[in-house]
């Protein structure tokens, strides 16, 4: 079976970090995925550190979120890190509003740059992904899709699937796996509240307690991708025992 994660931006409102690990491991995680909030210095030292707290509490890290300017400006410092800690796959997460292109070659381009500033991860043996948000489902001037651009410029570029903000950019997430399910190696599993619902939590749902159709989406993905890791989020839950625990039983339901 494949193995359920945590993402730690999940919890960056709930510290310290090694109660936070006590508590995936007490309701059954046996992963978790960083973020920059709890990389420290992100370098040898501070990854062998955070491997300590995950070893100590029997968890691992297989994958991990890095800023594009962190991958393109220190990748011997982020190799260093991201083997000290144990991780398998190294994934880009967001590109900042005013740092968006807005044309169709302009994000081909940033393809590109993705393309490149993954050569030093891959040639050390990582997985590199990229992580959807909403804004990679907007139409450009030609009718074609933000995230088919990327994907052009980086032929080598895997996903890190966000399933959640592909039905809030207003997708088809069965249509969009079954379209680069070849490059699908890890999954977002979070939820979305009914309009209207959980105002004080963005309108995120724990799994399972939304109106994401987990149920028929966790037996499509198993069949169409062959992602090893789905990782439970939530942007920001106002209770974290309740969303971790309800989170990861909806999942052993599927």
């Amino acid at each position: 079976m494949e193995k359920f994660s945590f993402q730690l931006f999940s919890s960056r409102n709930y510290p310290p970090l090694e109660d936070v690990f006590k508590l995936l491991a007490a309701n059954g995680y046996a992963y978790a995925e960083g973020f920059g909030g709890v990389y420290g210095d992100a370098d040898e030292a501070a990854g062998k550190a955070l491997k300590a707290q995950l070893d100590a509490n029997g968890l691992a890290m297989p994958t991990g979120h890095f800023s594009i300017d962190a991958l393109e400006q220190n990748p011997d410092k982020v190799i260093a890190f991201a083997k000290a800690v144990g991780m398998e796959i190294i994934i880009c997460p967001y590109l900042m509003p005013d740092q968006r292109p807005n044309s169709v070659e302009g994000w081909t381009d940033f393809g590109r740059r993705l393309q490149k500033a993954g050569q030093p991860y891959r040639a050390a043996g990582f997985g590199y992904a990229w992580h959807n948000h909403d804004f990679e489902f907007a139409a450009l001037e030609d009718g074609s899709v933000v995230l088919d651009r990327i994907f052009e410029g980086a032929p080598d570029l895997d996903w890190e699937a966000d399933i959640a903000w592909i039905v809030r950019g207003k997708a088809d997430p069965f249509a969009w796996i079954e379209k680069y399910k070849n490059k699908v190696v890890t999954v977002h599993v979070k939820d979305i509240a009914p309009p209207g619902e959980a105002t004080d939590e963005g309108g995120w749902a724990d799994v399972g307690h939304g109106v994401v159709p987990w149920a028929k989406l966790m037996p499509f993905l198993r069949e169409t991708t062959s992602a090893k890791y789905y990782i439970a989020e939530h942007d920001n839950p106002n209770d974290l025992k309740r969303m971790v625990s309800r989170s990861i039983a909806s999942f052993k339901t599927y």
